[in-house]
């Protein structure tokens, strides 16, 4: 079983900037990217095949967790560094995927980015909201 962190998001969403900087720039490190790495779509473009099933994606930023293809929970907006860590623990605990991450892709496990963008490094605001 595999499972992945869909990350909603868009170029003019401060949120998913404040996410970027305070957990993007470590997240491809943690535990949790070695169990779902991520994988960042611009809600700008058009959605890859294999999410259009994923419906109601209405702000960004917006996680949806996956396993295999199936969505297993979702954050909504981002609540700063300390909420987002522990909502995705709650998220990550519905996963029947080896939460030692065992059976997850090797390489460079939750680095995944866009293939059209990179990781934005400027920081922007301490706010709690989503766009």
């Amino acid at each position: 079983m595999s499972a992945e962190l869909v990350m909603f998001e868009s170029d003019s969403c401060e949120w998913c900037e404040a996410w970027h900087d305070e957990v993007g720039v470590v997240y491809c490190k943690t535990e949790e990217a070695r169990i779902a790495p991520l994988r960042r779509v611009d809600v700008d473009d058009t959605v890859p095949e294999d999410l259009t099933h994923i419906r109601g994606i209405h702000y960004t930023p917006t996680f949806v967790l996956l396993e295999d293809g199936k969505e297993v929970g979702r954050i909504l907006g981002y609540p700063g560094e300390d909420f987002f860590w522990g909502l995705l623990a709650i998220e990550l605990d519905k996963l029947q995927t080896d939460l030692t991450g065992s059976q997850t892709q090797a390489g460079a496990p939750g680095c995944a980015e866009r293939s059209d963008k990179e990781t934005s490094d400027e920081k922007n605001g301490d706010s709690i909201a989503a766009c």
